[in-house]
């Protein structure tokens, strides 16, 4: 594996701990305060700053850091993440994107708007914050309680001989966590060497550190024993190792944890210590608190002087050991000063064997995760599902033909094709859920873009996603999102009112708009509703009569007014903007919506908001169907828009108005559709006693009987797609092969339904004239 292929390896990565950032993040923009959704926010913009650092990616190390600052300090409860605060949090998640997809392509991001979110992000760290001018603001002091007795674990008395450990004390008050757990918790020795790569990749050792004692009582030394002379020091190699002495009901796994985004550029060893059994740590009485690093580890000059103030202090009063404890004050300011260099500084200096590592940690990481998940190239999954589908009609062909030449259909050689035809199918369904994934990141996508366009448009908007984790197939998720990002923006911009016009109204000055996915009749159901103002069909008409789209004396219904705003070239804005007003929007959804074999619906209530309705195939490869003859053509009508099959009296049948028919069921009566008059199979209609009617529902709602000639029976096929290899046909969802080789269609149930209401067939709004 080549550094290009790990390098796409984590561009990969990336992509989720971003969905996991962003999910995070709107977690808590609703008021989860779990610390588990913090912790997850916090590890994955650790994660990308560090394989970001490997690859010497400095613009995203850089502000992936600050971000991770700020991020920490509402992980130690410095910082509360309320609503102002998750704004500018959320705008940063959408940089941080920014800038890994600009790393992926070798772009650029605007560095003003990367700036400005960087001045903010280092405001809130220091406690500022944002006021509805925009300025940084002190957030007020918290009133100060009775401070907690100290936890901690008591150093040994310092011996006389020279040596290379210091103790740094912990205490719980210095990090805000619970107290230590119960003395009868198990004691473990952790060794923690930490190497070069580890700072190259944006790590700190002394957060680390501040992680482990959290996990209870914790005494810590640091061995400087590989500290060369001040001249020889080099900056970017690690000379100090750490031993902690940590008494946890965490036990090895839990104290492993901490140290799991840093395994590989660091060297772990964890020792389980008997009761009474005391690490043989010789100390030297070096000042070394980590309870004044701030959140980024770095110390401010103040706290920088006053260390050094103590230095001073105690060379005097320990003249005798003078040569150690200069050595150790040395150490120390050379601590503090690697620790004030930038993480851009460090990711660029990293040596080429920061890269290896990461290399080895990449791959390590794929051998430890294989037999959980794998990555499979989609090219390849394309491939095996075209082979199944071959697979399926040449099983089809090859039963059709013994069936044909065996009369009685109990020879061995039918018998093994009806296994064969079970499991065909069985690897069929398994090939596809392998293609089956959540529409959750098409979800999570659309949370920025209602952020950015209401940032546009002056409005607060809130979106609320719901079944999230429904499945579909992959072609079909991977083109959803340029419809869906067009109705979102056609939603914020013209669906929801401004907040003065909305409190006006009596009604929220946010507005919600909500987005939904569902299972329904073997399709996925998405809905995108808001609860603004709704179509104003009287605008929507005029602006049609303008542009020449209907005539001025044109009787439309509602439903066929709303379906205007679809026609291209149509658009109610007023003057064009960066968000709308060209007349592309909707006409692209439509489109989009149709290539995909699905169609679009709206309901509207003037006042109280729109909802779009879109119903779509769960797979573009296969379904099962019903193979029918109309007109000496075969058909293929979908299973899961059947509802039963009727052989028709002549009793059941009734007449109404010229060329109207009604079938009675279950003394209710249901329209009779002629499939073979509909398509213009044949110029009069059939008699309905003579074939069979299907009973089938369609996504508008109710019930129609459709009529064909034969059933053939029940099949499952594989569409292809006629649109790519032939055109559309009005009332034709695709085509497939059977098992005699013959081409079927297979039948738009909706379309035929539709045009069995007096709709056209054509997919186009009839123009004028």
């Amino acid at each position: 594996m080549d550094m290009n292929e790990i390098k796409e390896i984590f561009f990969q990565e990336c992509e989720e701990q971003l969905a996991e950032l962003e999910s995070g993040l709107l977690k808590l923009n609703d008021g989860d305060r779990d610390p588990e959704t913090v912790n997850a926010v916090f590890r994955a913009v650790h994660s990308i700053k560090g394989g970001a650092g490997a690859f010497g990616l400095d613009d995203l190390v850089s502000f992936a850091h600050v971000f991770e600052t700020t991020l920490d300090c509402v992980r130690s409860n410095k910082l509360e993440p309320n609503q102002d605060v998750l704004k500018v949090m959320l705008k940063s998640a959408d940089v941080l994107a920014d800038l890994t997809n600009a790393a992926r392509d070798g772009a650029s991001v605007d560095e003003s708007r990367t700036r400005g979110l960087v001045k903010e992000l280092e405001a809130l760290a220091r406690g500022e914050m944002p006021s509805a001018s925009g300025a940084p603001e002190v957030a007020p002091a918290k009133p100060a309680a009775a401070a907690p007795a100290p936890v901690a674990v008591a150093a040994k008395p310092a011996p006389t001989d020279e040596s290379g450990f210091q103790p740094i004390p912990f205490t719980f008050d210095d990090f805000g966590d619970e107290p230590a757990a119960p003395a009868a918790d198990p004691v473990f020795e952790v060794t923690f060497k930490p190497r070069s790569d580890l700072y190259a990749k944006g790590n700190e050792a002394a957060l680390l550190l501040r992680d482990l004692a959290r996990l209870g009582e914790m005494t810590v030394n640091c061995n400087m024993d590989a500290l060369p002379p001040l001249e020889a020091l080099n900056p970017e190699e690690a000379y100090f190792h750490w031993v902690a002495t940590v008494r946890t009901s965490k036990g090895e796994e839990g104290i492993r944890s901490v140290f799991e985004f840093a395994e590989w550029d660091c060297d772990i060893d964890v020792r389980g210590l008997e009761e009474n059994e005391e690490a043989e740590l010789p100390m030297i009485p070096v000042p070394f608190d980590l309870a004044i690093l701030d959140g980024d580890g770095a110390m401010t000059a103040e706290e920088h002087d006053h260390d050094h103030d103590q230095m001073g202090d105690h060379h005097e009063a320990a003249p005798a050991d003078a040569p150690v404890a200069a050595a150790a004050a040395e150490a120390v300011s050379a601590a503090q000063t690697a620790a004030a260099v930038s993480q851009t500084a460090r990711a660029a200096a990293a040596a080429p064997a920061a890269a290896a590592a990461a290399a080895a940690a990449q791959a390590n990481n794929a051998a430890n995760q294989a037999g959980q998940t794998i990555r499979v190239d989609l090219d390849r999954v394309d491939r095996l599902i075209n082979l199944v589908g071959e697979l399926v009609i040449n099983q089809a062909m090859l039963s059709q033909s013994v069936v044909e030449n065996d009369s009685n259909g109990t020879s061995s050689i039918n018998m093994g094709l009806e296994e064969l035809q079970q499991l065909t199918r069985e690897i069929q369904d398994s090939v596809m859920a392998i293609r089956a994934q959540p529409v959750k990141p098409v979800f999570q996508r659309m949370s920025r873009i209602v952020r950015e366009v209401a940032d546009m448009t002056g409005k607060s908007i809130r979106l609320i996603t719901e079944g999230e984790n429904t499945e579909v197939d992959k072609t079909v998720i991977d083109k959803l999102a340029e419809p869906l990002t067009h109705m979102i923006r056609n939603a914020v911009d013209h669906g929801i009112e401004t907040p003065e016009k909305r409190e006006a109204k009596g009604k929220n000055p946010e507005g919600t708009v909500r987005l939904s996915a569902k299972h329904r009749s073997g399709r996925i159901i998405i809905e995108l509703a808001d609860d603004g103002a709704g179509i104003n069909r009287e605008r929507v008409r005029q602006k049609a009569i303008d542009n020449d789209l209907i005539t001025a004396d044109a009787n439309l219904s509602d439903e066929e007014i709303d379906n205007l705003i679809f026609a291209p070239g149509f658009s109610t804005a007023d003057k064009i903007s960066d968000i709308s007003g060209r007349g592309v929007g909707m006409d692209v959804v439509k489109r989009s919506i149709q290539a995909l074999g699905g169609r679009i619906s709206i309901q509207s209530r003037p006042g109280q908001g729109s909802t779009f309705v879109m119903s779509l195939p769960l797979t573009l490869a296969v379904l099962d169907g019903m193979v029918v003859t109309v007109a000496g053509q075969t058909l293929v009508v979908p299973l899961t828009a059947i509802v039963e099959t009727l052989q028709p009296e002549a009793s059941s049948i009734h007449s109404f108005g010229a060329s109207q028919r009604l079938i009675s069921i279950r003394n209710s009566f249901c329209p009779l559709v002629d499939v073979g008059r509909i398509l213009d199979f044949r110029a009069t209609q059939a008699n309905p006693v003579e074939g069979v009617a299907l009973l089938v529902e369609s996504e508008g709602g109710g019930q129609r009987a459709l009529m064909v000639d034969a059933i053939q029976g029940q099949r499952q096929v594989v569409i292809k797609s006629l649109e790519a290899n032939y055109t559309h046909v009005p009332g034709i969802a695709a085509a497939t092969i059977l098992g005699d080789g013959r081409v079927a269609l297979i039948l738009d149930v909706d379309a035929v339904v539709a045009a069995s209401r007096g709709q056209s067939l054509k997919p186009e709004i009839a123009l004028a004239g």
